[in-house]
């Protein structure tokens, strides 16, 4: 998991998943990454500055087989269930 968030609130994210061994909560605490991706989202008349769109890649042997990217505050396609639909 990847979120415009620094490493302590990550960290902090992680421990309220203890028996979590496969998912890795990463911060992007810069939207270094989530620039590079062109996934960000400016939510500043909201104050809460710029951020990360939501989404979900399926990523085999570092190629993106699917990119499922949300549009505004939305959650509809980077579920879970939706990503499993598409293994």
């Amino acid at each position: 998991m990847v979120s415009v968030n620094d490493p302590f609130v990550m960290k902090a994210w992680a421990k309220s998943f203890p028996e979590n061994k496969h998912v890795k909560f990463l911060a992007d605490w810069s939207s270094t990454y989530t620039h590079a991706l062109g996934l960000e989202l400016d939510i500043s008349d909201k104050g809460l500055g710029v951020r990360s769109r939501r989404f979900a890649l399926l990523v085999d042997d570092l190629v993106v087989k699917v990119a499922n990217i949300e549009e505004g505050g939305e959650f509809t396609v980077s579920g879970a269930d939706e990503m499993l639909s598409v293994l």
